[in-house]
């Protein structure tokens, strides 16, 4: 391709390649966009005649659907051509599907106990499980198809014949490839005909939750501790009560009668109170944005996560403050687990905002002055935005934006309007990154 040529206004001829690589990554990202509001808008309008036509639809699948509207087909078709040989195929397949509802007649006394070795696992790690079924009855059961649904996968167990009062055990073991909350369950045994046409379900075990943690990695020093002034440093903000003393003033209603200062009272002879600096308190305070349009892909979202859980775990196990946030809603959590099982809730959202937008709100909610801001985002995400971001924070917050790019560069830190950014390509580049910062 021939590259233009500019002249500029001295004369010169100026060479400038009229690119646009951000193109294919916004129409990849918008279509993923559409997809995602298409389907929200699909269920919503379909939600209502699914309510009606659910107890048909629970034992009838698509291909029973399909052989019904075919059966009906040939029967009219067949009627009205006199045509014998299609009313037959017609009346066949009616026959078919009387014959595989006869399979769902009956039912049985089994039970089943869904009993997973650990319900946290960490990406990559196998969640180990075994399903134990029993037999209740004092009769011989039949062979049976047990099905465990596993997050949108689901796993077929086929049971032999099993003996009154005994009981028969299932291993199985879930491969985790990606962060998820996924709902393992509930355990149902399958009733179907040969062809599975028609299928009766019965549940015989509820659902249980598994939490797959983002990865983690070691942040060596204190993450909150890359502010310069360590907790306990005085702030130029004044306060009724705090350890450093600033100044006397006169009594106003309301204050606390305890600090007031009697020396100093009896000599001007006016009620004096004492009045604090307040001290710095090391709180860290994280945003992730998720919105769709700030990342070139899902592995760059996966970064950000687990940036945001590897802070944030160093921080609460050093017993500092910590409050996350992502582009819509504040995580509520009381320790390391809840905090690593809301971390792996978090996905796209349709309706977040720009993130000046979720910083503002994010700023706001926020009930305790942070000391260090990180702001994590997509390598898609745009820089004046970022900086529009930052300044929704208090200027004497450390203020960091962690940029995670899903290619093989080296990471980099700098400094931009104040705050510095920090792109890293693989999650180990942030031990290195918090090193470089808390020099």
């Amino acid at each position: 391709m021939s590259t233009p040529t500019l002249r500029g206004p001295s004369g010169q001829d100026r060479a400038d390649t009229v690119t646009s690589p951000r193109l294919g990554t916004v129409a990849r990202r918008r279509l993923a966009s559409w997809r995602l509001d298409g389907g929200g808008w699909l269920h919503e309008r379909v939600a209502r005649p699914r309510a009606w036509l659910r107890p048909l639809a629970e034992v009838t699948s698509p291909a029973a659907w399909g052989l019904l509207a075919l059966a009906l087909v040939s029967l009219l078709s067949g009627a009205w051509l006199a045509w014998a040989e299609l009313g037959a195929a017609g009346w066949a397949g009616l026959a078919l599907l009387l014959v595989s509802a006869t399979f769902l007649v009956g039912t049985h006394r089994l039970s089943a106990r869904l009993d997973l070795s650990r319900d946290r696992v960490v990406v990559g790690e196998r969640a180990n499980g075994r399903l134990l079924v029993t037999n209740s009855s004092s009769r011989r059961s039949l062979p049976t198809i047990v099905e465990l649904p596993v997050g949108t996968a689901s796993a077929d167990f086929s049971l032999p014949a099993i003996r009154a009062q005994e009981e028969v055990e299932q291993l199985f073991a879930i491969p985790t490839s990606r962060r998820a909350v996924l709902v393992v369950g509930p355990v149902t045994s399958v009733r179907a005909d040969p062809l599975r046409l028609l299928r009766r379900e019965q549940v015989m075990a509820p659902a249980q939750e598994l939490f797959v943690h983002p990865r983690t990695v070691p942040v060596e020093g204190s993450a909150a501790g890359m502010v310069r002034d360590l907790e306990g440093k005085n702030t130029r903000q004044l306060t009724e009560s705090d350890m450093s003393f600033h100044a006397l003033r006169e009594y106003q209603p309301g204050d606390d009668r305890r600090y007031i200062h009697w020396k100093t009272t009896v000599r001007v002879g006016k009620l004096m109170i004492r009045q604090f600096e307040q001290t710095r308190r090391s709180h860290l305070h994280v945003l992730i944005s998720t919105r769709l349009d700030d990342y070139r892909d899902d592995e760059e979202l996966e970064t950000a996560v687990s940036v945001a859980g590897s802070l944030g775990v160093q921080v609460l196990r050093e017993q500092h403050g910590l409050s996350v946030s992502t582009s819509t809603r504040t995580l509520t959590f009381h320790g390391v687990r809840s905090f690593l099982d809301g971390l792996s809730g978090i996905e796209f959202e349709r309706a977040a905002p720009l993130m000046s937008v979720s910083a503002r709100r994010s700023a706001r909610e926020t009930t305790a002055a942070p000391s260090v801001v990180v702001v994590v985002s997509g390598s898609a995400g745009d820089s004046a935005e970022l900086r529009r971001a930052c300044r929704h924070f208090p200027v004497d917050a450390r203020t960091l934006v962690v940029r995670c790019r899903d290619d093989e560069r080296e990471m980099s830190v700098r400094s931009v309007a104040g705050f510095d950014v920090a792109t890293i390509s693989r999650l180990d580049d942030l031990g290195p990154v918090v090193r470089r910062l808390s020099a």
